[in-house]
């Protein structure tokens, strides 16, 4: 971490270079011609670095650092106290308590991936891996080339300075069809030009897409939603005025978290415009076919090759050639670049918990500084307790004198599981050693692993963070190969039988598989009757969880009942039999759960069922010597 941590990224030279280098460069010329892989929003002369304190200075190290701090967005439970990563929480609830996760800005340590996306790339072409998983990694870096261009949005009796949104496209030859803009929730113009008519109605939104992790955003593409800021921006080649919404369905840790809305060319931005009536021009045509009228279309045309049409000084021309011309233009308009994107994101490595390595890393004036190596190993502190404090801050607060030798507090989070298995491979050629990670001999000798065995669901985490580690040891001469896994066989999955237990709303009640079932349905009765099911009756007056209201549908006075949330959670099979929970059982497995009420039918608590993957994570793992124990072999 430390290595990271003194280690900037040549982009030029494609390689991970020392911090000192920087510093020269600095000296000599600021940071006006070098190019390097960074978060720095500045730009100053050497004569403006020499004149900066210490603080200054380290501040802007900071942002080009391969191990650096930033504010990301983070899934984030507050009951837990602590980040959670996106398969650990499900329907907005956290995946062990069920307690609610919110997406939230924070100060995290992160590692600049990113910076090796084009080598990331290219080492796949040299690797014997199977073809799907290498484009599984292929997807998840994502390159596009495309372009980013500026959109004003004008000063107003709201705004009394103008703003400028920018979008990142692949597909600037249909700017002629953008009818509206869409930004993230977590936008930082949001604030700045929301109108105040429609200012609680913004807020409203963002409060409930805090709720919902970028996963879920990402996937539920049938869910539309959105709201309005008030404000307009102003299309660059026709002057007209183009509203700004917000929406989930475009997130801000991707491109630059605002979109430019195609409707006629997108599928998303097509069942938002069908969805608010907005407009939908098209700009895009089948060669040697007409256009048609979008308000009979059912769906978006996403051509990738076609012929420009309803677009000035492009019409005619045929989309790879419009791309071209469209993006010299907005360069010489000076309202943009040509730019080459990744949807790969830095890896955020910090976790608010006890487990996991400490970080070697110390405050002064709140800017983190590294220990110096010949204090290594630190070492986990005792404390009183594994929980995060009353006031949400990491269970390392609860330690005494966590701090360096000369008072400085050290840092209070720990790292991620990946910070060991990203580099283990390289330790198992020699485990021995007490002086260095791995001797020049041993390295040279073994050079990498022969054969990897092991499954794809490791293809976006494991086996790409272990890519990029392996990199980085290349650049700074401790190993001799940059990848480090030359062949690998992907597995057959075992399938196992996985068992859910259901939970009602945010509650600590279970209902069992039946009743939950019923539970989760909308029940529309004449206001005159009374509600058969006595179970449903029950659970109403008992735990006040549905809203029981009157209202007029199809002009009848109806009694409607809203369908609570029902939350299914896995629970480890071994304490499950024929679907049946052993209770007790599951209050020892999960002592977080001890108190949980639960609904039977026919006395049993029933469970729900799926044939998935065997996986620890879903808690689906069947050991033989338990089958063997129970019933012979």
């Amino acid at each position: 971490f430390i290595k990271l941590f003194e280690h900037w990224y040549n982009n030029k030279l494609q390689k991970a270079e020392p911090i000192e280098n920087l510093i020269e460069v600095f000296n000599t010329s600021g940071n006006t011609t070098i190019d390097a892989a960074n978060n720095c929003e500045i730009i100053f002369t050497a004569n403006e670095w020499k004149l900066k304190n210490e603080n200054e200075k380290q501040k802007i190290l900071l942002c080009y650092r391969l191990a650096y701090l930033a504010k990301t967005m983070v899934n984030w439970c507050p009951a837990l106290g602590t980040v959670l990563a996106n398969d650990e929480v499900k329907e907005g609830l956290s995946v062990r308590g069920g307690h609610p996760v919110e997406q939230r800005k924070m100060m995290q340590w992160c590692l600049r991936i990113t910076a090796y996306a084009e080598r990331l790339l290219a080492g796949l072409n040299i690797v014997d891996w199977t073809d799907s998983l290498k484009e599984m990694q292929r997807n998840w870096i994502g390159k596009s080339v495309g372009a980013e261009i500026k959109f004003q949005v004008p000063s107003s009796k709201f705004q009394a300075t103008k703003s400028e949104v920018v979008v990142f496209t692949t597909r600037p030859d249909t700017i002629f069809g953008c009818t509206f803009m869409v930004l993230a929730p977590e936008h930082e113009l949001v604030t700045n030009i929301t109108t105040p008519e429609q200012k609680s109605a913004i807020e409203e939104y963002i409060t409930k897409t805090k709720k919902r992790t970028e996963r879920e955003r990402i996937t539920e593409v049938n869910k539309v939603s959105g709201c309005f800021t008030g404000a307009y921006a102003i299309h660059p080649f026709t002057n007209l005025p183009i509203p700004i919404w917000l929406s989930d369905y475009v997130l801000a840790g991707y491109g630059t978290g605002a979109i430019m809305a195609v409707p006629a060319h997108d599928s998303r931005d097509f069942a938002f415009a069908r969805y608010f009536n907005l407009p939908i021009i098209q700009v895009i045509k089948k060669n040697n076919e007409e256009p048609t009228e979008t308000s009979t279309w059912t769906e978006s045309f996403d051509a990738k090759e076609g012929t420009c049409i309803n677009s000035d000084f492009i019409n005619g021309l045929q989309v790879v050639e419009a791309i071209n011309k469209m993006i010299s233009k907005i360069e010489e308009m000076g309202i943009g670049k040509r730019m080459i994107n990744y949807r790969l994101r830095d890896a955020i490595f910090s976790r608010q918990r006890y487990w996991g390595e400490p970080f070697p890393i110390y405050y002064k004036d709140e800017l983190p500084y590294p220990l110096p190596e010949n204090e290594l190993p630190l070492e986990l502190p005792e404390i009183d307790s594994f929980l995060p404090t009353s006031d949400g801050q990491p269970p390392l607060c609860r330690a005494a004198n966590w701090k360096t030798k000369d008072g400085y507090p050290l840092e209070y989070s720990t790292m991620p599981g990946f910070a060991g298995s990203s580099g283990y491979y390289f330790r198992y050629m020699d485990p021995t050693n007490n002086n260095e990670f791995v001797s020049k001999d041993a390295v040279n000798y073994w050079k990498d692993v022969d054969l990897y065995i092991g499954g794809t669901e490791h293809a976006t985490g494991h086996l790409i963070y272990s890519r990029f580690w392996c990199k980085f040891l290349h650049d700074i001469e401790i190993v001799p190969v940059e990848e480090p896994f030359k062949k690998l066989i992907n597995q057959g999955m075992i399938q196992g039988r996985s068992n859910f237990i259901y939970r009602i709303g945010t509650t600590n009640v279970f209902a069992s598989l039946n009743i939950a079932q019923k539970y989760s349905h909308t029940l529309l009765k004449n206001n005159e009757d009374t509600f058969g099911d006595e179970i449903l009756d029950e659970l109403i007056k008992k735990y006040g969880i549905k809203n029981i209201v009157d209202e007029k549908l199809d002009s009848k006075l109806m009694r409607v009942v809203y369908p609570t949330k029902i939350t299914p959670t896995y629970v480890d099979v071994n304490i499950v039999i024929n679907d049946v929970l052993d209770i007790e059982a599951f209050k020892k497995w999960s002592p977080d759960n001890a108190s949980a009420e639960f609904i039977l039918e026919d006395g049993k608590y029933v469970c729900g069922y799926a044939i998935e993957k065997m996986s620890k994570s879903k808690y689906n793992v069947v050991n033989p010597d338990t089958i063997v124990e129970k019933y012979g072999a």
